[in-house]
């Protein structure tokens, strides 16, 4: 497990050529979502059963998910349970609460001459819920919780339907709907859901704005297909992390992290950034005790023996910022002395974990931040998933008369300037007499 990529010594020109990522192509996934995408617009509902049997295994009695299943759900839960939910829900709330205080811009230009910037909320979000190797719950608190704060009126969840539960979302998923009030929640997975709030269902969902959430290659797909059609988050691969350690790291957190992380998904990202010999060959130790004890070890050591998870050994930590900083983590973990200093120096990260005491896991549900995040290197240009991704900034411009005489040159030599002598008969023509 994790191959090692030596660059000590060597003088690599773009280290995004040399550090590791999985094969994940999009665009012949496109192809196989197409007529999926195309059935579900012309034939709706029938196109939805025929696709919930083929690829979830269960034809649910509804697709609209009974306003009883979502009570039942939350009166299920387990207290502890229910106490973790509810918990980091809160710690969400809080920083999507700060994030929303941004008061917008308004500029006074000139005496009369006012620019100002609007915040508006989409009006309708379709918040996509992964229900495959592991029923994401945590998914559902980070769509839904700066969906609402942004002020969105109307929300639709869609995860996909479970057999071994009667064709519903697994019931965890449904009980934090439950708890976040959201009434409207779909049993419909895969391609066919993006497709179902791109286009709206006669009769039982009707089209959104903006589809957030992660999912798996064909949920990307559907979304790079019906982008135009639908605003999207962003079209998250597979899951990854980062690891930028010293010598005075945990080997046993370091350890736990990328396992952690290589559970999700064989096809998850582990990689481990250092100098330190001594250290790669902690990590190394470490590994295999801590995966016997684990549940999912044939994914996770699929993951952690992929071509997208290494160790990277690096002559300094210089170079290992310059090495995570090509990569762009969806996740970064920092393990170093000054740890946060090290942090303040990075660029493209997703999210920065700092510290021994700040793992990844703590991020996934009750850190308060958002763990919907940039994956593949998009972290370079991309933010995670957050209050203003369900806000629309909207100029409103407002001038006097008197202002805009006062720019009716500039404007009308602009537009001759630009060929558009329309554009300035526009100014023109409110000039006085």
């Amino acid at each position: 497990m994790l191959r090692t990529i030596d660059l000590r010594g060597l003088v690599v020109p773009d280290y995004r050529k040399v550090v590791p990522r999985a094969d994940f192509n999009v665009d012949a996934a496109v192809e196989a979502v197409r007529p999926i995408v195309a059935a579900v617009a012309e034939r709706g509902e029938a196109a939805l059963a025929e696709f919930s049997e083929r690829f979830d295994g269960v034809r649910p009695a509804t697709f609209r998910v009974p306003a009883e299943a979502l009570a039942q759900a939350e009166r299920g839960l387990e207290p502890a349970v229910r106490a973790a939910f509810t918990e980091s829900i809160r710690r969400r709330q809080l920083v999507a609460e700060a994030e929303a205080r941004s008061v917008p811009a308004r500029v006074e230009l000139a005496p009369g001459a006012v620019v100002e910037q609007k915040l508006v909320p989409v009006e309708r979000v379709g918040l996509y819920v992964p229900g495959g190797l592991a029923p994401l719950a945590s998914s559902v608190l980070m769509n839904v919780v700066p969906a609402q704060v942004a002020g969105v009126e109307s929300i639709a969840v869609a995860s996909p339907p479970q057999a071994e539960f009667g064709g519903l979302p697994h019931p965890n998923i449904l009980a934090v709907c439950a708890l976040l009030g959201v009434r409207e929640v779909y049993a419909v997975g895969g391609a066919q859901a993006i497709a179902m709030f791109a286009y709206g269902v006669e009769g039982l969902c009707a089209p959104v704005d903006l589809v957030t959430g992660p999912g798996n290659i064909y949920v990307v797909a559907a979304k790079r297909l019906l982008r135009g059609r639908v605003g999207i988050d962003s079209e998250a691969g597979p899951t990854e992390i980062a690891i930028l350690a010293d010598d005075s790291a945990d080997a046993a957190c370091v350890a736990a992290d990328l396992i952690s992380q290589a559970e999700h998904d064989p096809m998850a990202g582990s990689v481990l950034v250092t100098p330190s010999v001594a250290l790669a060959q902690a990590v190394r130790a470490a590994l295999e005790p801590q995966l016997a004890a684990t549940k999912h070890v044939e994914r996770i050591r699929t993951a952690l023996s992929g071509p997208q998870s290494a160790v990277v050994l690096v002559d300094d930590l210089e170079q290992g910022l310059a090495v995570v900083d090509a990569y762009a983590a969806e996740h970064l973990e920092i393990h170093t002395r000054d740890a946060a200093g090290v942090a303040a120096r990075v660029r493209n990260a997703g999210a920065i974990f700092v510290g021994t005491y700040s793992p990844v896991s703590l991020g996934d549900y009750t850190a308060g931040s958002t763990h919907v995040l940039p994956t593949a290197g998009a972290a370079h240009h991309s933010s995670g998933l957050n209050v203003h991704s369900f806000r629309k900034q909207v100029h409103v411009i407002h001038y006097s008369k008197e202002a805009l005489l006062a720019v009716a040159d500039v404007v009308e030599t602009f537009a001759a300037a630009e060929d558009l002598p329309a554009h300035g008969a526009a100014v023109t023509v409110r000039r006085p007499s």
